[in-house]
């Protein structure tokens, strides 16, 4: 499927590893100009250089910390300076520590919060222009947490859930110039499910690390997700192919969600 997007430019956020990398690749795949993005430099260029191989548009690095405003600013500058332009942003950040409630501080939560909300409300506020200039979309990758809390992931579970209410506001205060949508994933190969896992096997959740990877694919496809079939579900997001999906959340984790809506 063409998803007419070819030559439109797209802003990745936290995008050196993980969910991000794997949507800013599904987009340079189908043509778009990508600016990527994560704090490590060395491993930022890497990921351009692997991504850069399959594109068929151009792919530009901008290192910065999503969490310090001005790397926000310095990063949709350099998209706009890059392209002229953002058509499509994708926000993406690491996740939160794990643990119970009582084992997370005050820091733990503003940390959290600054990460995985007002990343978000300041890369929003700084493309909206330029968005609006082109019709443009905001996907958002949060977690399915914020349809069902998981244990141990109380920060997760909590702040997660003002990026949702953020994105379906932005559905209504920015339409109909700009669609915004969220998509909710579960386990997928990512170091970030690696890192889930080992640090429940040292709190002795789990005897192995293998015995805590197959608990997270437990779901009724019986296995954790390919990075891509996320990044090619964002892409679509992204694209006229689904110009009618606007302020929705979207589970993509294999059916393991227990919520009907």
């Amino acid at each position: 499927m063409d998803l007419q997007i070819g030559g439109n430019a797209a802003l990745v956020t936290a995008s050196s590893s993980g969910l991000g990398k794997a949507s800013a690749t599904a987009l340079a795949r189908e043509g778009v100009n990508v600016v990527i993005n994560g704090r490590d430099e060395t491993a930022l260029e890497e990921t351009r250089e692997e991504i850069a191989a399959v594109a068929t548009g151009e792919v530009v690095a901008q290192p910065g910390d999503i969490t310090e405003p001005d790397d926000v600013t310095a990063l949709v500058d350099r998209a706009v300076e890059a392209f002229g332009g953002i058509d499509h942003l994708v926000t993406s950040a690491g996740g939160p520590p794990s643990g119970a409630f009582l084992d997370t501080t005050d820091d733990d939560w503003y940390d959290a919060y600054d990460l995985l909300v007002m990343s978000v409300v300041r890369l929003a506020r700084a493309a909206e222009p330029h968005l609006r200039d082109g019709g443009g979309t905001i996907v958002t990758i949060t977690s399915r947490s914020v349809k069902e809390a998981l244990d141990s992931l109380v920060l997760s579970n909590a702040v997660r859930m003002g990026v949702i209410g953020l994105e379906k506001t932005l559905s209504t205060e920015f339409a109909p110039d700009v669609r915004a949508n969220a998509v909710l994933p579960g386990a997928h190969e990512t170091a970030r499910i690696r890192e889930l896992v080992d640090q429940a096997v040292e709190r002795g959740e789990y005897d192995s690390y293998e015995a805590g990877l197959d608990d997270w694919g437990t779901n009724p496809l019986g296995r954790v997700g390919d990075p891509m079939e996320l990044g090619d579900t964002v892409a679509f997001l992204s694209s006229p192919r689904s110009g009618y999906i606007n302020g929705t959340a979207i589970p993509i984790d294999g059916g393991s969600t227990g919520s009907n809506l």
